[in-house]
């Protein structure tokens, strides 16, 4: 039995030895090796795709290391499948052109694609998005717009540490992925910057966004058709518009949204707190098994929100009902200011009523006094102490 157990430890031994030596040999590739400058001045697009190919081509993992400097990039695609794990190790700044129109027509600034077992660790992210929205802002003909960082088909992925200021649109996109992790990120862009959305999430299953502080001109999280499975947790969000599930069901056959969790999180200043959102148009689309707990509210204008009414300049929206189901939606242990006397929303739709909301302990006050709340389409419970009083 003696000789079994050293048998036993000798192997796990050996196993942990040769995994602490593969980890050790781990290749690492400094852009400024292939040519990258770090003076914020020189393009150093190509100098960072070369280092991507040669790590990429990698039979064992590896590391793409961004030292302290800035570094001007255009756009750039960082495509896989790569034959081992990567992780982009940022210690500098990563800048956009300050010209919007270098980024040309492309709707991204940096993207990843394809790629699994990605980290992507520090750094900072400059989209230089000012010039962009004064464009924007004044009517004239400008390109789409890029989104500052977008992850799409990958799997097994971490972003941790990330800073992203100033992107022209949303900061991180999250499209067609599984099993990623968030976390401890700041996305920074000013309250007025349209379309801003700090995290974007779409056809994915499996993300979790935890440790992070949003504070843009858009929602802070945005949660999209086909998410499935997500979990958010210790967000500080405002200002901004929020954590939104939707726009929904703009679209007849739209995939919908399900098993979605947000906890312990303030919002402050921000225009929504925890805010569902759907056309009011027809669609097999669906909202349900969403939870909302332990979530502090400092002066939002809309702390909790249903809106199935969404239609831009009234067009589009034949019969004005949304064919989004909503259901199975729990708030619970939610406090604080409202900004507006109206601190819970639910306008639900007529052809597809709210079924299955849940309020337990929500205490939220406008002015130290008590708000109001409101209801249409909709069926659920109480329990605890409900503030505003409950038109469930």
């Amino acid at each position: 039995m003696a000789a079994a157990k050293l048998i036993t430890i000798s192997c796990v031994a050996s196993v942990f030895l040769i995994f602490f030596i593969k980890s050790s040999n781990a290749a690492s590739y400094n852009v400024i090796t292939f040519g990258a400058k770090p003076d914020g001045r020189t393009d150093s697009t190509q100098s960072f795709l070369r280092a991507w190919a040669v790590a990429c081509r990698s039979a064992q993992a590896s590391s793409i290391v961004v030292p302290k400097g800035r570094y001007l990039i255009k756009n750039a695609v960082f495509r896989g499948p790569c034959k081992s794990r990567i992780t982009v190790q940022i210690s500098g700044t990563i800048v956009a052109p300050n010209d919007y129109r270098a980024l040309g027509k492309s709707d991204r600034w940096i993207l990843f694609i394809e790629v699994d077992r990605l980290s992507i660790i520090g750094g900072t992210l400059d989209g230089k998005g000012a010039g962009f929205w004064a464009c924007r802002k004044s009517g004239r003909n400008c390109p789409v717009g890029t989104r500052s960082i977008t992850i799409n088909s990958a799997n097994n992925v971490i972003v941790s540490g990330l800073t992203s200021i100033n992107s022209q649109l949303s900061h991180l996109v999250i499209s067609s992925c599984n099993n990623v992790i968030v976390r401890n990120v700041k996305f920074i862009a000013p309250a007025e910057s349209p379309n801003t959305d700090g995290i974007h999430v779409e056809s994915s299953t499996g993300v979790t966004i935890t440790g992070g502080t949003i504070q843009t001109g858009d929602d802070c999280i945005s949660v999209g058709r086909g998410t499935r499975n997500l979990h958010m947790s210790n967000i500080k969000c405002g200002p901004g518009h929020g954590v939104s599930i939707g726009s929904l069901g703009k679209d007849l056959n739209e995939d919908g949204v399900e098993n979605v969790t947000l906890t312990n999180s303030v919002f402050t200043g921000s225009d929504n707190g925890v805010r569902i959102k759907s056309w009011a148009r027809p669609s097999r689309s669906f909202v349900r098994n969403v939870f909302f707990q332990n979530i502090i509210m400092r002066n939002v204008k809309n702390p909790i929100l249903i809106d199935q009414n969404y239609c831009p300049n009234n067009q589009g929206c034949p019969n004005k009902n949304s064919g989004v189901k909503i259901s199975q939606v729990t708030y619970r242990n939610i406090q604080g200011t409202s900004a507006t006397p109206k601190a819970v929303a639910f306008d639900c739709s007529s052809s597809n009523p709210c079924r299955g909301i849940k309020l337990q302990d929500i205490k939220l006050t406008y002015m130290n006094k008590a708000a109001t709340s409101t209801c249409k389409n909709i069926g659920g419970t109480i329990s605890g102490v409900i503030m505003p009083r409950s038109c469930l």
